[in-house]
C-alpha cells in the first residue's frame, strides 16, 4: 500500500474546550442553565483540567502531539461586568507556557459556546453591545498571550446560533428566527472586531499571527434525491450553512434566507486560514421541525439507507466527507486547519478506524495540492457534551469521572504513531 508523507511542520494534535473539561465554571450561562435542570446532568467538576492541565499536556506529548487547541473561559476572565480577574489571566499564561515547554503549538479559541452570566443579562449575542464587549475581552487576552500565533475567535457560530437561539437547547433557550439571524450578524461583526484587535497587537509587537474561526462543515444531501423539495432544501442549506459565513468574512456581505443583504464591510478579508470542524453528513427532508427548522428542513440521517455506520449519538460516519469539505476551501484560497474531527463511541476499534480513515482522506486532499496545515482530533479527553451530558465518549483518553483517572486508549496509540512518523497509507 502506498504511503503518503505529510509536509514538514504539519500540525498534529487534539482539541478541548474550557467548559467541557475545566470544571466548576460557575459564572457562565451554561452553568446556570445546568443548575436550572435544563440538561441531563450538570458539568460539575468535569475533568478538573483547570488544576490538572500539566498532566494532561504530558499525556499529549507522550502521544507525539505537536499542537493543542483549547479555549479560554470568558466568565473566568471577566466574572462580573468590567472586572478583570488577573489570576485567571495568569492561569492561561501558564497554560500556554506549559504547552510551549512540551513542544506543542497553542491554538487558542476565544469563545466556545459559553458566556458570562452578566453578558446574558445584558442581552447576550442578540445585543449589538456584544461586539465591543467581545473586542475588549479579546484585547485583554491578546495582551496577555501575545506570543500565540494561531487564534480562533469563535467556535461554530452557526451551530451556536442554531442551538441557543433557534432550537432553544442552550441558554438563553430562545426559539426565534429573527433573533437567531441577528445573533449570526453579531457573531460575524465580533469576529471581525477580534481579528482587527489581534492583528493590531501583532503588528505593534512585530509578531506574525494567523486568525480564523472554527467552522462546522458538513455535506447536506436530499433524503429523496428524486423529489425536488428535498433537493432544493438540501442545496439551500448547503449554501447557507457551509458557505455564507465564509463568504461574509471574505467579501463583507451577509446573505441569509428571506433577509436583506447585510453589508459588513469590516468583516471582509478577516480570515488568514480556514478552521474546519467535520463529523459527518446530514440528509434532509422538507418539513418544519428539527434541525435547520428555520429553513424548513428536517433531519432524516438516522434512518437513511446510505448511512452505513454511526457513532454513539447516531451521527453519520462518512470519512470521504472530510475530503469533500477540504475541496470546498479551494475558492477561498487560504490554508485549512482541521480544528475538530472525532467520534463518540464505546468501541475503541471503531475510533481507531475512524481516525485512520479520516486522516487517509486528508492525505489524499493534500496529495492533490490542497493546502492543509494540520489535523486536530476531538477530543483529547472524554468530556461534558453539553445537553448530552457525560454519556458520549469522544476522548483519545478515557475518563473515570469519579476518580479523575485518565487512561490512554489503544486508538490514541495508533494516532500517536501517525503523529510521530508524519505519514499514513493512502485511502483506496
Amino acid at each position: 500500500m502506498t504511503e503518503f508523507q505529510f509536509p514538514s511542520g504539519f500540525l498534529w494534535g487534539s482539541a478541548t474546550s474550557a467548559h467541557q473539561v475545566e470544571g466548576n465554571n460557575s459564572n457562565n450561562d451554561w452553568w446556570a442553565w445546568e443548575q436550572a435542570g435544563r440538561v441531563k446532568e450538570p458539568s460539575g467538576r468535569a475533568c478538573e483540567q483547570y488544576q490538572r492541565f500539566e498532566g494532561d499536556f504530558d499525556l499529549a506529548k507522550e502521544l507525539h502531539h505537536n499542537a493543542h487547541r483549547f479555549s479560554i473561559e470568558w466568565s473566568r476572565i471577566e466574572p462580573r461586568f468590567g472586572e478583570r480577574d488577573e489570576a485567571a489571566i495568569a492561569h492561561y499564561r501558564q497554560l500556554v507556557a506549559a504547552l510551549r515547554a512540551r513542544g506543542l503549538e497553542p491554538i487558542v479559541t476565544l469563545h466556545h459556546f459559553t458566556n458570562p452570566q452578566w453578558l446574558l443579562a445584558k442581552g447576550g449575542w442578540a445585543s449589538p453591545k456584544v461586539v465591543d464587549l467581545f473586542a475588549r475581552y479579546t484585547r485583554w487576552m491578546v495582551e496577555a498571550l501575545g506570543e500565540v500565533r494561531y487564534w480562533l475567535t469563535i467556535n461554530e457560530p452557526l451551530v451556536y446560533a442554531n442551538m441557543h437561539y433557534l432550537d432553544g437547547t442552550g441558554p438563553p433557550g430562545a426559539r426565534n428566527v429573527g433573533q437567531g439571524f441577528l445573533v449570526i450578524e453579531h457573531l460575524a461583526r465580533a469576529h471581525a472586531a477580534a481579528y482587527r484587535v489581534i492583528h493590531d497587537h501583532a503588528r505593534a509587537s512585530g509578531r506574525e499571527v494567523m486568525v480564523s474561526f472554527a467552522h462546522h462543515t458538513q455535506p447536506f444531501l436530499p433524503c429523496k434525491p428524486w423529489w425536488i423539495g428535498d433537493r432544493l432544501i438540501a442545496e439551500e442549506t448547503q449554501r447557507v450553512y457551509n458557505h455564507r459565513m465564509l463568504e461574509t468574512l471574505t467579501d463583507g456581505s451577509l446573505r441569509l434566507p428571506g433577509r436583506p443583504i447585510a453589508r459588513i464591510q469590516e468583516a471582509a478579508n478577516t480570515l488568514d486560514f480556514l478552521g474546519f470542524n467535520y463529523y459527518g453528513r446530514i440528509f434532509l427532508h422538507l418539513g418544519f421541525s428539527g434541525f435547520s427548522q428555520w429553513l424548513g428542513a428536517r433531519c432524516s440521517t438516522r434512518h437513511h439507507r446510505e448511512v452505513i455506520e454511526r457513532n454513539a449519538l447516531d451521527w453519520d460516519v462518512y470519512p470521504p466527507g472530510i475530503y469533500d469539505v477540504l475541496h470546498w476551501a479551494k475558492p477561498y484560497r487560504r490554508p485549512v486547519l482541521i480544528t475538530e474531527n472525532g467520534i463518540c463511541t464505546h468501541d475503541d476499534t471503531q475510533r481507531e478506524r475512524f481516525i485512520t480513515r479520516h486522516v487517509q482522506w486528508v492525505a489524499r486532499a493534500v496529495q492533490e495540492g490542497l493546502h492543509v496545515i494540520g489535523y486536530l482530533y476531538w477530543s483529547l479527553l472524554d468530556n461534558f457534551e453539553w445537553a448530552e451530558g457525560y454519556g458520549p465518549r469522544f476522548g483519545l483518553i478515557e475518563m473515570d469521572y469519579k476518580t479523575q483517572q485518565r487512561t490512554i486508549r489503544p486508538s490514541a496509540r495508533r494516532f500517536a504513531e501517525i503523529c510521530r512518523i508524519n505519514r499514513v497509507p493512502l485511502a483506496e
